[in-house]
């Protein structure tokens, strides 16, 4: 395998990020996949070309051991024929829109049903799929696509990026995109996380704190019902630290699966601390810090033991979580939920970090 190095340093001087590619495997008839590594001195990240996938986070715990905490394949089949979404940048419009259906500026636009009655992450071919263009930035990779006019049936060719930078113990991921013509666009990376390990069996024995004051309740096809209730009381208030073993427990179905309210509509766009997830025995600590007005909490309800990922791990319900930072699910056919149109002219723009500790 030929390998390239790029070396750059992170805006702290004194750190260095480390950036290096590598081939990882073609897709027949797509092209070719390239594997990105990111090193700092306390974390090592890889992302793929395909579906711009994170596809592992080496953090140290509190013994100082290394550990994957992201759930994945070893290979990239596994990448190319997974429907889980695991690791990849998710859209046109990550989450679900009701029976795939929305009306822009007078027209009515029908996407692929692919989740019960619903759309669900852009499609059966979303950018989840796609080999992105990569090129090295200070301390990380920039990944390019273009996506057509039509696509997935979206309207407006759209020209999206997502730049991974990684300094020192945070993982940066910024999105942008502009559209030739009016439409809905949510942007979200999907990652996995067991702060144990991704091999680890469940996160029972994680803690979990969100910054929200409301949710937003579904209906039985997971799609908002358009209220915006209060958590006070109820066991979607994660304001103070919980077990999530033990809350599940009182989680009406199969988990969490819900939308978590950071900011109303109308609110001024800025970064905000959304979520903190930590894991006692091994010391590690993962934060999330987003421009988005929403954090998808998700359990992983919906794996069976039927996917078998790194290192022969088969994942299993509640094996992992998600923190997937987003608009709101849906919002293009409700309007009192925060805009998600991009028009000709706009620029989309969000800002992720995560950030990896010890505590």
């Amino acid at each position: 395998m030929n390998h390239s190095s790029v070396v750059t340093t992170s805006s702290t001087g004194s750190k260095m990020t480390e950036v290096s590619q590598q081939p990882w495997g073609e897709v027949s008839g797509v092209g070719s996949v390239d594997l990105w590594i990111l090193q700092s001195s306390q974390v090592q990240v890889e992302v793929l070309t395909l579906g711009a996938v994170i596809r592992s986070v080496c953090s140290r715990g509190k013994h100082g051991d290394m550990e994957d905490i992201v759930l994945g394949y070893d290979d990239l089949e596994g990448y190319v024929s997974d429907k889980r979404y695991f690791g990849a940048v998710v859209g046109r419009v990550a989450n679900r829109i009701a029976r795939g259906h929305f009306v822009v500026e007078g027209k009515e636009y029908q996407l692929d049903i692919n989740n019960g009655p619903n759309a669900l992450h852009g499609g059966l071919r979303g950018f989840s799929k796609a080999i992105w263009l990569a090129t090295a930035v200070e301390g990380g990779v920039h990944l390019s696509l273009t996506s057509p006019d039509g696509d997935q049936g979206y309207p407006g060719e759209v020209q999206v990026s997502v730049t991974y930078t990684l300094q020192g113990e945070t993982l940066t991921a910024e999105y942008r995109a502009r559209s030739t013509k009016t439409t809905p666009i949510n942007l979200t990376n999907h990652s996995y996380f067991n702060l144990a390990g991704q091999a680890a069996a469940d996160i029972y024995d994680h803690e979990v704190s969100i910054n929200a004051q409301s949710y937003l309740p579904v209906d039985d096809t997971s799609i908002p019902t358009g209220e915006i209730r209060a958590v006070e009381g109820s066991p979607f208030d994660l304001r103070k630290p919980v077990l999530i073993g033990s809350r599940l427990k009182e989680v009406p179905g199969p988990g969490f699966d819900h939308n978590f309210c950071l900011s109303l509509p109308g609110d001024p766009w800025m970064r905000k601390h959304a979520a903190r997830v930590c894991h006692p025995a091994s010391g590690r600590v993962l934060e999330v810090s987003t421009s988005q007005p929403g954090v998808q909490f998700y359990t992983a309800n919906f794996l069976d033991g039927s996917i078998t990922g790194k290192g022969g791990t088969r994942y299993g319900k509640h094996s992992s979580f998600c923190l997937e930072t987003q608009n709101w699910p849906d919002a293009v056919n409700q309007t009192s939920f925060p805009d998600c149109l991009l028009r000709p002219g706009e620029e989309y723009r969000h800002i992720t970090c995560f950030t990896f500790t010890t505590v």
